[in-house]
């Protein structure tokens, strides 16, 4: 009994992190909010503040002491609570395989930030993992704060976080560490960017899906879909659409996106060929203006679609993929009841 509760305190840190981090998930907003980037602002100037203080206390080369550990947790309480939060935007983001890969980096850094503390010490990895979380948080703030997703604010954030990073050490006593990293890592993602690796933030998908008849009114958009099986109870919707001659298939969309932003998104209408892959047929635009807090909603619609596997993507002007949305066409009357829904 008393190795199972010495095993459980050895996890305690992981557990509370994770527990962190599904409160996180609950609380920090169906979108990204203005309080919820000044949080997370308020924790990069702490830790900032915080490394300040640790090149400080270094350079007076004092003996150690039982309080070293405090400023060092701390610290590890910071980069975790971005690291969370940072993760909860980009895993709202994004939508496809790649996009995917990106946010499954940053878990990885979530996970492993509970168990690198000693590391902490070596000042070139915190000024990295720090640099790391300001270029992320840049990079949702600046777009959110000049209501435009432009390419080029992109770059300026991510370019703004590593020159914080350059100043902050140039005025950390004795200069601990390297920040060439820093610099390495918005390199990367000056590079990843235009390959369409790194979600379209700060725009969100709230949902997307596809149907017949669509029904509006008071503000409410209701799609009628083939009803779920019991064989596949544990999903809300099939992705199999039956069809007849002359019906017209929608695609409707919810986005988040930050209050005063107007931009125009598409619907990228896809279907899967063996020989060429997925080719496409139209690409159909609508007009997104960012504000409301259940997400802003859009419709494009195709008629006398054909048989077989279909995608549509939703994309930001310069082609950026904000979501993307698989599901098959069968032609004829469905084999099951169809229900009308509403979309978020």
């Amino acid at each position: 009994m008393q190795n199972a509760l010495l095993s459980l305190r050895t996890f305690l840190p992981v557990i509370a992190f994770f527990g962190g981090f599904i409160w996180d998930t609950l609380t920090i907003g169906r979108h990204v909010g203005v309080w919820d980037l000044f949080i997370l602002a308020g924790y990069l100037a702490c830790a900032a503040a915080m490394l300040w203080w640790l090149g400080y206390r270094h350079s007076l080369q004092l003996e150690p002491s039982k309080l070293e550990r405090i400023p060092y947790l701390a610290l590890q309480f910071l980069f975790g609570g971005l690291f969370s939060a940072l993760f909860i935007f980009y895993i709202k983001s994004a939508s496809h395989v790649l996009a995917l890969l990106w946010t499954l980096g940053l878990a990885v850094l979530l996970v492993a930030n509970e168990f690198i503390e000693d590391k902490y010490r070596r000042f070139t990895l915190t000024w990295t993992i720090f640099g790391l979380c300001a270029i992320l948080l840049f990079n949702f703030l600046l777009p959110f704060i000049m209501g435009s997703i432009h390419f080029i604010w992109f770059y300026l954030s991510t370019f703004a976080g590593a020159l914080l990073v350059y100043g902050l050490r140039q005025v950390t006593p004795g200069r601990p560490g390297r920040i060439g990293p820093v610099w390495l890592i918005a390199a990367v993602l000056a590079l990843a960017y235009p390959l369409d690796i790194i979600p379209p933030v700060p725009l969100v998908k709230r949902d997307i899906q596809v149907g017949l008849e669509l029904r509006r009114g008071a503000g409410e958009y209701q799609l009628l879909v083939d009803k779920t099986t019991p064989l596949s109870f544990w999903q809300l919707l099939r992705n199999e659409i039956h069809m007849t001659e002359g019906e017209r298939l929608y695609c409707v969309s919810s986005v988040f996106a930050p209050r005063g932003l107007s931009t125009r998104l598409y619907h990228h209408w896809q279907y899967y060929d063996r020989q060429q892959g997925w080719v496409s047929t139209e690409r159909i635009g609508f007009e997104l203006e960012g504000g409301r807090d259940g997400g802003f909603r859009g419709y494009t619609y195709k008629q006398n679609v054909s048989a077989g596997e279909w995608r549509v993507k939703i994309e930001t002007e310069h082609g950026r993929t904000v979501a993307i949305h698989k599901f098959a066409v069968i032609t004829g009357e469905p084999d099951v009841a169809r229900v009308l829904i509403d979309i978020l």
